[in-house]
């Protein structure tokens, strides 16, 4: 859950809403996404399944990320809804999250 100290970083561009373990069935968890403007998330099945709804999706990565995200890009050949954002270092979140704050002030055009 994104602590109430990162929450101003998008807190002015939309309401926020903290979905951790929301829903129990994969079917729900697709319309529900379905009903947002974007979907924010770890490298879970969340991503997957915003990506492959082709809803907007930010992907936060680490240093050494899964092979399917391949290395040095910031999209994905398989959602062309995805944006990534990867850790610079290891266990370095901060660059990640101020990054993702700024996609998403100009997503929202605030």
């Amino acid at each position: 859950m994104l602590p109430p100290s990162r929450r101003s970083c998008c807190a002015t561009a939309a309401t926020l809403f903290i979905l951790a373990s929301s829903s129990k069935i994969f079917s729900d968890t697709a319309a529900l996404i379905s009903n947002l403007d974007v979907v924010v998330a770890v490298d879970t099945a969340v991503c997957h399944l915003a990506g492959a709804l082709a809803k907007l999706v930010f992907v936060l990565l680490p240093f050494v990320p899964d092979w399917r995200w391949l290395l040095d890009r910031d999209d994905s050949p398989w959602y062309p809804t995805a944006r990534l954002f990867r850790q610079n270092e290891d266990r370095a979140w901060d660059g990640v999250i101020a990054r993702i704050g700024a996609a998403l002030r100009q997503h929202f055009a605030v």
